[in-house]
């Protein structure tokens, strides 16, 4: 999705900006990272972004179009991150070793400590409307389609064994995935390696 793409909700006719954009919206990613939705009020997100609510209120009709600028950014980064990193990995079994140390990595440091804009929105999603909602399940399906069709590659490949219920398995591993997620707000992932082969071995 691409910059303009994800903006298409700002309001621009007839209010010239003295502000980056893009850089406004990266921002408002880390405060909803940190704070969740729920508790990034107005003015939460006008100290996080630098921005006055003034003009948070000229690029936005509301705080709901401010995290879905902001939620938008956060799956193009992602996805973006996600692709590059399994680009080049051989085998279905190895691309998801892949994914669950790009995972662990995301959990480490400051960068755990701020958490996951997804992990975060499903903690609190009965408190989000039914367009949010919609784009937080639209982001749980792809990375279930995700898992799902890493596991079929390894079953053609020969690294995953072929009478493995995929959906089931597909299941285990995106728990996994937000669950690492979830410990990396508190603190480190104690061991990587040991942690991805104990995973790898739902695939056995």
């Amino acid at each position: 999705m691409s910059q303009k793409t994800n903006l298409t909700q700002a309001r621009t006719a007839g209010r010239p900006r003295s502000f980056d954009m893009a850089d406004a919206v990266n921002r408002a990613v880390l405060v909803f990272r940190e704070r969740g939705y729920q508790a990034a009020s107005i003015d939460v997100i006008s100290r996080g972004t630098g921005l006055t609510v003034g003009s948070l209120y000229k690029a936005f009709r509301d705080k709901k179009d401010i995290f879905a600028a902001a939620f938008a950014r956060y799956l193009e980064e992602r996805q973006t991150t996600v692709t590059a990193r399994l680009a080049g990995v051989e085998t279905g079994r190895a691309r998801i070793a892949t994914l669950l140390d790009l995972y662990l990595e995301a959990a480490s440091g400051a960068e755990g400590r701020r958490g996951c804009l997804v992990v975060a929105s499903l903690a609190e999603a009965s408190g989000l409307d039914a367009t949010q909602r919609a784009a937080l399940a639209e982001a749980i399906g792809a990375n279930e389609t995700r898992l799902c069709d890493l596991l079929r590659e390894g079953q053609s490949d020969g690294s995953v064994r072929l009478d493995l219920d995929v959906p089931a398995a597909a299941d285990v591993l995106l728990a996994l995935l937000q669950g690492i997620r979830v410990l990396g707000k508190l603190r480190e992932p104690r061991d990587r390696i040991g942690f991805i082969a104990m995973a790898l071995k739902t695939l056995d």
